[in-house]
């Protein structure tokens, strides 16, 4: 596919947040969030972004918004620069680029009616106002499957999901082109899981969406992404479609995290090889030389030691950092 068809693209993206000490506030080391990956999202697709908490997810994701000021690489999406940008120019571009929170309660303004926080986005960028303005909203309520009514309720007077809801039509006021995900269902039952993944589904098909879904749970991001990246110690590991990423997975994190994967066959989870990996996730701040993964892996030799491997192409769009495949 031409890159014509490429919504989103990630260059080399590096974000390490300073650590200080001592009075001065020296900075003393790094947290090394991101170091330097890169991919491509397409427009109209899914890219699911799964990894252990405190991999990196969240970081991209922001980076990516530009949330944070310190960022290295490019992020060049529909064909700008966005790190090239001046905060006024930056502000206008906000509209085709939202994000959906990881907990809807966190995210919400206890002290604004439901009505207000999906209206708001439609003020900030002058929008609507009077009858369009309630019309859109009334529309943004039904869109994500909730009664206009209860536009005048206040965020604790809703459940998990329905807040959820709430976080997602003020996404979409803007009608923009691209919304990162930040595990938007971590934080809900499994039922209602299921209800907002396909929510987001349907919205995507019909707002033809772009989105980075963010999430650490493999098995959820299978239903709704086109491509999947597995990211471990901010860098990734291992990028290709989802059914080939299910089917063929190569790279030995990707491995150890497919196994731990409930399988809803008694017979099937009781005969398959689980991969249990010893020892803890690297410390950020200090990462290990070579491959970030190698302290864990059970395949691991000198070189995967000394040298950090690059994320190449071993198939058709099937990308692996990993010296042994």
């Amino acid at each position: 596919m031409e890159k014509d068809d490429h919504l989103l693209e990630v260059d080399n993206l590096v974000m390490w947040f300073p650590v200080t000490a001592g009075v001065l506030q020296r900075r003393v080391a790094d947290v090394k969030a991101v170091d330097g990956i890169s991919f491509y999202i397409k427009k109209g697709e899914t890219l699911g972004l799964v990894g252990e908490s405190g991999c990196g997810k969240t970081t991209t994701g922001r980076c990516i918004l530009q949330l944070y000021e310190d960022m290295k690489g490019k992020v060049i999406f529909d064909g700008i620069d966005l790190t090239q940008l001046k905060r006024e120019q930056m502000r206008r571009m906000r509209r085709d680029m939202q994000l959906i929170f990881q907990d809807p309660f966190a995210s919400l303004d206890p002290r604004m009616t439901a009505g207000d926080i999906i209206g708001e986005p439609l003020k900030v960028h002058n929008l609507a106002r009077g009858k369009e303005y309630k019309d859109q909203v009334a529309e943004l309520f039904r869109m994500v499957e909730l009664e206009p009514y209860m536009s005048d309720r206040y965020p604790h007077e809703f459940s998990g999901g329905q807040r959820q809801r709430i976080g997602i039509a003020r996404a979409l006021a803007v009608r923009p082109k691209f919304v990162v995900c930040d595990e938007p269902v971590s934080a809900l039952d499994v039922s209602i899981q299921a209800q907002i993944i396909t929510l987001l589904e349907r919205l995507r098909d019909e707002l033809n969406l772009t989105y980075l879904f963010i999430a650490h749970d493999l098995s959820v991001v299978r239903n709704i992404s086109d491509r999947v990246a597995v990211m471990y110690l901010g860098k990734i590991m291992e990028i290709t479609n989802s059914d080939e990423l299910y089917a063929n997975p190569v790279h030995p994190y990707t491995i150890a995290l497919l196994s731990a994967v409930p399988i809803p066959d008694p017979v099937v989870d009781r005969t398959r090889e689980r991969i249990i990996l010893t020892g803890d996730v690297p410390s950020p701040i200090n990462p290990p030389p070579g491959c970030p993964f190698n302290p864990r892996c059970h395949q691991a030799v000198d070189r995967c030691k000394e040298e950090t491997p690059e994320l190449r192409l071993i198939g058709e769009e099937h990308w692996a950092a990993c010296h042994l495949v």
